[in-house]
């Protein structure tokens, strides 16, 4: 366990405040382990779309790739259902914004977290 904790800004849920989230009503960030990130649509062109906006966005917050441990692909043919669901199981604390958190702790002068 490291001497100096990383100062995280963290919504009630674990996730950074500055995540880019979904934004479609139907996308959402679930609970851990591995935060699936789920896009769901009828057309699965579309869902694969919303992901890689999501994944484009979130890299560009955070400054590096995602890391994304898998992706996971289901259909539900229920009357009255979204047909897919996309889920990207991604590494929790990137979404957490550790990275980011890490690197304005190590670019402070005197190695203390900057503000």
């Amino acid at each position: 366990m490291s001497k100096d904790p990383v100062a995280l800004d963290l919504d009630d849920s674990g996730l950074a405040q500055g995540l880019p989230r979904p934004t479609d009503r139907r996308d959402a960030v679930g609970e851990v382990p591995f935060r699936p990130v789920q896009f769901c649509d009828n057309d699965l062109p579309t869902a694969l779309e919303r992901a890689a906006g999501w994944l484009r966005e979130t890299q560009e917050w955070l400054g590096e790739p995602v890391d994304v441990l898998a992706v996971h692909l289901d259909y539900d043919d229920a009357p009255d259902a979204i047909y897919y669901e996309l889920k990207l199981l991604c590494n929790e604390e990137d979404l957490a914004g550790a990275p980011i958190a890490l690197r304005k702790q190590s670019s402070a002068p005197d190695g203390s977290p900057q503000t």
